[in-house]
Parts: C-alpha cells; sequence; structure tokens
C-alpha cells in the first residue's frame, strides 16, 4: 500500500458514490489504472464494503449507549465464548476488546430506554462470561464517524 492506495481510500470515505471517472481525475490517474488499484484494496480486504451514511432516526434508533463489560474470568475459553455470545445480540453496533477496568465497551443502539432496559438484562447479561455491567448513556453526538484518518508512513513518530 503505498500513499496513493491512501489518496483512494481517503477518497472513498469523503464520498464512496463518487465515479470512477471522477476518482481518476482527482488523482490524476487513467480510470483503469484507477480501476485497477481499487479492486486490488477490496481483494486485499483494506475496502470491505460500500453502504449509505443513515441518520439513527430513519432507522427508528432513538438512544445509544456504550456499554462496559467485565467478565468473570479471563482465560482463552471465556473470552471466546463471550464474544461469539455478543456478536448474536441484537442492537450492538460493535464491539471492542479493551484495557483498563472493563474487558469489553460494546456500542448499541436501540429505540428507546425501555429496549435499551431489556436488551440489557435479557441479552447482554446472559451472554456467557459476563460478571459485571455499566452502562453510559450518549447524550449527544460531538463528532460523527467520518472515516478512518490516513497515516503517514513517510512521517516519523515524535
Amino acid at each position: 500500500m503505498d500513499a496513493l492506495d491512501r489518496r483512494i481510500l481517503t477518497e472513498l470515505q469523503d464520498d464512496g458514490r463518487q465515479t470512477n471517472a471522477r476518482l481518476a481525475e482527482t488523482l490524476g490517474l487513467s480510470q483503469s489504472a484507477t480501476h485497477e488499484r481499487m479492486r486490488r484494496l477490496e481483494r486485499d480486504g483494506l475496502i470491505r464494503g460500500y453502504r449509505a451514511d443513515v441518520a439513527p432516526e430513519g432507522m427508528g434508533v432513538g438512544l445509544q449507549a456504550f456499554v462496559a463489560a467485565e467478565l468473570n474470568a479471563h482465560n482463552r475459553g471465556h473470552i471466546e465464548d463471550f464474544e461469539r455470545g455478543i456478536l448474536l445480540v441484537p442492537g450492538v453496533r460493535a464491539c471492542y476488546h479493551i484495557t483498563g477496568r472493563f474487558d469489553y465497551l460494546v456500542h448499541v443502539a436501540v429505540r428507546d430506554l425501555e429496549q435499551l432496559g431489556a436488551l440489557i438484562k435479557t441479552d447482554i447479561a446472559s451472554v456467557p462470561g459476563v460478571a459485571k455491567l455499566e452502562t453510559l448513556l450518549v447524550l449527544t453526538e460531538v463528532k460523527a464517524d467520518a472515516g478512518w484518518p490516513a497515516a503517514d508512513e513517510d512521517t516519523e513518530g515524535p
């Protein structure tokens, strides 16, 4: 992956619907070279797909929260059981294995507080290995996900 590939990824994150011709013009490449690079990025798994950026209200989502989960044991089996179980929980947008006081941070999106309560009590609390949960409600979204920042491999760190 070179700087041109990173530019392609950045451009597509900004506007995934732009035509190959427009992208090629922006990059100063031929359409065929741009197309081939995009296909290679897709084959290599760096472009995982294309989708619309939909407002949560359009999907009936009125509440988002983060649920911090602590496991009752930290062996491979408990970790794998939790990870398999959380994949099956409806309303989970993302799940991150983290360091610190908790083991996982789970981002959930639901209709309302009642649905959140049911999701936590019924679904998340029953995932194998869960010892403790703490829920943090999202009050406002200060900055929306705008895609991944492009790391500049030519720049050295501090």
